[in-house]
């Protein structure tokens, strides 16, 4: 009993501290379904998507950056995969059953006051749905027979026209005109389209599930996903695809969702509450903290500062800073002669005390606190940081009185000191 005690105890602290440290909070979606897309057309209008079991076809709408969600009608009783609007009134959502093998396309034209079914001709899920314009957009998925599905209509969605692919599973499409895009899934699948999908090319790089695809220009794109029992893949492409060149993480967990807002930044979720967030175009992935357990399917960013990302049991995280942990101060732009971790002051504290430490040169810093059995209760800094002295506050208010350990590491530094919550 002590023992189970002692783990609720520390998993508690963990979620308290990591989160209240984070860039990300959590916001009330008022559900328990599983959301599987969120897509924002400005800082307070946007909808996220999903279901569960019996309970399908949730449609959840904000117009107030997410501090109130509302539930919509959607019509439907099918899993609800993506969303996407082109303007405040204009969007489409897509899905299936994989037991019943229907497909699902909604409209709306009012902002989601009404969802119209639109007939895509086909069994099997639809798992991706993007829109250049009013008229013109595609859809892809799988029949329900292993074979996969892409969907195109120039009407809005009236009437849609079936493309060949030749692929097994489609699980995300992304068009950056009216003529060029790309959509990956499984085994390892990646097809680009230079006429609007009338034809469809095979592109070699790819490996395992690809879950998600984004590009920011004709050249520059990026896809995720894992890889079963395996690491997750991340690849990148600087000419539309000629070549894909594979990014290192270091997890080893699904990456479901990948959204840049330019060359340099972006961010990737997915595995069990997984943030990863980058500035130099995927060359470096830094881990973000979620404070969560939940895994998390979809992520999207509107600029550099503020974004959104779902996932199962409902949950809905927001960043404004990035998703960068707060409360890091530079208090010098000196470059040190050498790394250095200084000792906490006050020591003994309660029940907050200021950990510094120097870096001789710029590196990817990592300040976590561990209890005295050595598991890890929160993460102050996991980011790049530049040379210099830097400084940040722990809050012990939630934590019990004990001895407990602070680590700074970097490629070219380690070193630990013991510091004493005395409540």
């Amino acid at each position: 009993m002590k023992t189970k005690l002692f783990t609720f105890l520390v998993l508690t602290f963990t979620f308290n501290i990591a989160f209240a440290q984070s860039g990300w909070f959590l916001q009330t979606s008022g559900t328990s379904n599983s959301l599987y897309s969120v897509h924002f057309v400005d800082n307070n209008t946007g909808w996220t998507v999903g279901g569960y079991e019996s309970q399908n076809g949730t449609i959840l709408k904000t117009t107030n950056g997410g501090t109130n969600w509302t539930s919509q009608t959607s019509g439907t009783s099918n899993f609800l995969y993506s969303v996407q609007f082109i303007d405040n009134n204009t969007g489409w959502t897509v899905g299936g059953n994989g037991f019943t093998g229907i497909s699902t396309i909604l409209k709306t034209t009012n902002g989601g006051t009404n969802w119209i079914n639109q007939n895509s001709g086909t069994y099997g899920e639809l798992f991706s749905v993007q829109f250049i314009d009013n008229n013109t957009g595609w859809t892809v998925g799988f029949d329900g027979f292993d074979a996969s599905i892409i969907f195109k209509t120039t009407n809005g969605g009236t009437t849609w026209t079936s493309q060949i692919s030749g692929a097994n599973f489609l699980f995300s499409v992304q068009f950056i005109d009216s003529i060029t895009g790309w959509t990956v899934g499984s085994p390892g699948t990646i097809l680009k389209t230079t006429n609007g999908g009338t034809n469809w090319t095979s592109q070699t790089g790819g490996a395992g599930l690809l879950s998600s695809v984004q590009f920011i220009n004709n050249n520059t794109g990026w896809t995720v996903g894992g890889e079963w029992f395996g690491p997750d893949l991340i690849f990148k492409t600087t000419n539309g695809g000629t070549n894909w060149t594979s990014q290192i993480s270091g997890l080893s967990d699904f990456l479901n969702s990948v959204h840049f807002i330019d060359n340099n930044t972006g961010w990737t979720v997915g595995g069990v509450g997984i943030i990863l967030k980058t500035t130099n175009g995927g060359t470096n992935w830094i881990s973000q903290t979620s404070g969560l357990s939940n895994r998390l399917f979809s992520v999207q960013f509107i600029d550099n500062n503020t974004g959104w990302t779902v996932g199962s049991g409902g949950t809905i995280l927001k960043t404004t800073n990035g998703g960068v942990i707060t409360g890091v101060q530079t208090i010098s732009s000196e470059i040190p002669t050498q790394f250095m971790l200084l000792q906490n002051y006050p020591n003994p504290f309660n029940p907050s005390t200021v950990i510094s430490y120097q870096l001789a040169v710029s590196s990817i810093a990592s300040l976590k606190i561990y209890d005295v059995l050595g598991n890890e209760v929160a993460t102050l800094v996991n980011e790049m940081q530049n040379a210099g002295s830097h400084e940040v506050d722990f809050n012990g208010s939630n934590y019990s009185s004990g001895i407990y350990f602070y680590k700074l590491e970097t490629d070219k530094f380690i070193e630990t000191k013991r510091m004493i919550l005395m409540k």
